[in-house]
């Protein structure tokens, strides 16, 4: 078979990298929004230099390795399960191409790319609206019509989510224009919570989780999400729900190297203590000591692929923001984070009835309440889970485990503020947190809870377990820095969606922004997406325009 690198393949090279003293664009943060924009900047001609605190490059799109006592390698992935709009035509696949990035995919079954298993019935969701709409009648006959009116609201998000996604979420009139006339319902839904959307369209609570099965996407309760952002990410998924092949590393390994072919560089365990601001414009960096030394770059412009409250509040500083824009940056919501477990099977999970689809298992038909109790009694016990496999969705790929064996992740939404974890913040950077026993103890408590909720869906799986470990919010912050332990950036509620979210020009003249918190939305297509858009925004200030597919 052919062999994929490991994560850390670059990693010494990548560290060592000698920092410059002047760039065009420096970028703070190699996650997956930093990267395609350095692609793009980069394939232009344009220098650009990326900082990231972490060992490899990726941000959410990242897998970590561990080589068993015995030999064989697991793989596993961090944030990217599976993807909408990868096809040649679609958003991903012309991203890529432009940068230069050759990527295969592995289609999920059309069939069924999710699972949803409730305590009484399963449902099945297919990529076809048509078959969508079939099954939801076939076992809710008597709520025809109101299928029919969520269907058409998701149709007209489509719509306009094809017409906004170009311009990077800021509209121009042009576009605002059409929206009455190809997006109706969506002019008097822009402050609707997916609650109330769903309360319009049936009262029928069990049909209600059916359609909101996939708030796990982006972490947040029915009665806080925005209904406009559901449905777009339920149209996301309408040509297909993909897996890249090698996994999410592989597409930011390809990055990283486009970046490099171009001339760029990438700094590895590098991260940036300020953004320096002069006369009220951003011109570089200052890096964060590395043997008593720290560097300066200066720059004609900086992007911050970073958490957004660090890159206002912490790089930049509230001394050199209006305090109108401080007051917004401290009061961002954020939706949960994840618990995640990996597991190596020995064996073929295929054998335990396990299927080329992601499970969202729930315990109830609530989940506005599943959220609550998990708010309110803390992280244990979950009520719900999400699980997957690599390797049934790269089946071609035989590296995400040793010979005869199989992967299997699964994860839970939960709090990601450190106290819900009986530790504290400034734990997080110095690993103290990890040899509390209130942290380690909730910790085995999880990954046994996930465990055996596998075992539930899956007979005879926990006996075939060979390589377990978790990771928990904690770590997500100690290895992103993100606030507060959640790669999904702010979160989207109507007050924090579309135009209310940050544009990738900020007040501060030279300084933007990319990642899961701008208006391009987050996951893995909206952090790209966000890179590609502040790409062409830096691009066009510096008086070298890119052409994008």
């Amino acid at each position: 078979m052919s062999e994929t690198p490991l994560p850390t393949a670059k990693t010494k090279e990548r560290t060592r990298n000698e920092v410059p003293e002047t760039v065009d664009v420096a970028i703070v943060g190699a996650g997956t929004g930093g990267l395609m924009a350095g692609a793009y900047l980069a394939k232009a001609g344009i220098k650009v230099a990326l900082f990231d605190p972490h060992y490899v490059a990726g941000g959410c799109s990242t897998q970590f390795h561990r080589t068993l006592p015995g030999g064989g390698i697991y793989r596993f992935d961090i944030g990217l399960h599976y993807i909408g709009e990868a096809g040649p035509d679609d958003y991903m696949g012309k991203m890529l191409a432009d940068v230069g990035v050759d990527q295969e995919f592995e289609r999920l079954d059309p069939d069924g790319y999710d699972t949803f298993v409730f305590p009484d019935f399963r449902f099945r969701m297919p990529n076809d609206i048509r078959l969508y709409r079939d099954r939801l009648v076939e076992m809710f006959p008597e709520e025809r019509r109101g299928i029919d009116k969520w269907l058409s609201f998701c149709r007209q998000a489509e719509a306009a989510r094809y017409m906004v996604t170009p311009h990077g979420g800021n509209m121009p009139l042009s576009v605002l224009l059409q929206i009455p006339f190809k997006a109706p319902a969506l002019m008097w839904r822009k402050n609707s919570t997916l609650k109330s959307m769903l309360n319009a369209c049936t009262k029928n609570i069990r049909l209600q989780a059916v359609l909101a099965a996939q708030q796990g996407d982006y972490g947040l309760p029915p009665g806080e999400a925005s209904a406009i952002f559901h449905a777009g990410c339920i149209s996301h998924f309408r040509k297909g729900a993909f897996y890249p092949k090698g996994g999410g590393q592989a597409i930011s390994d390809k990055l990283a190297d486009s970046i490099e072919a171009n001339g760029g560089t990438i700094h590895l365990k590098r991260g940036i203590e300020k953004i320096l601001i002069e006369d009220g414009r951003a011109v570089g960096v200052v890096t964060e000591p590395k043997r008593g030394v720290q560097e300066t770059v200066r720059a004609k412009a900086v992007l911050s692929n970073a958490d957004i409250q660090r890159t206002m509040l912490e790089l930049v500083g509230p001394e050199h923001l209006p305090k109108k824009m401080v007051k917004t940056v401290e009061g961002f919501d954020y939706p949960s984070a994840i618990f995640m477990t990996f597991l190596g099977i020995d064996g073929d999970l295929r054998d335990h009835g396990m299927e080329k689809t992601n499970y969202w298992q729930f315990d109830g038909y609530d989940i506005d309440h599943m959220y609550d109790l998990g708010r309110r009694d803390g992280p244990h016990p979950l009520r719900g889970a999400y699980i997957t496999s690599a390797s049934l969705k790269d089946p071609t790929s035989e590296w995400h485990a040793p010979e005869g064996m199989q992967t299997l992740e699964a994860m839970a939404l939960v709090p990601g503020e450190p106290e819900d974890w009986g530790t504290s913040r400034d734990t997080i950077d110095k690993r103290k947190y990890r040899k509390q026993s209130e942290y380690s103890e909730l910790k085995e408590q999880l990954q046994q809870d996930l465990i055996d909720r596998a075992e539930g869906l899956f007979p005879g799986v926990a006996d075939k377990i060979v390589f377990k470990e978790s990771a928990t919010p904690m770590s997500h912050s100690r290895y992103t820095r993100a606030i507060p332990g959640t790669g999904y950036g702010i979160s989207n509620t109507p007050g924090q969606f579309a135009d209310n979210r940050p544009d990738a020009r900020t007040k501060l003249r030279g300084l933007y922004l990319c990642g899961a918190s701008t208006r391009s939305g987050m996951g893995i297509i909206g952090a790209s997406l966000s890179g590609q858009y502040a790409a062409k925004v830096i691009a066009k200030d510096l008086g070298r325009p890119l052409q994008v597919t």
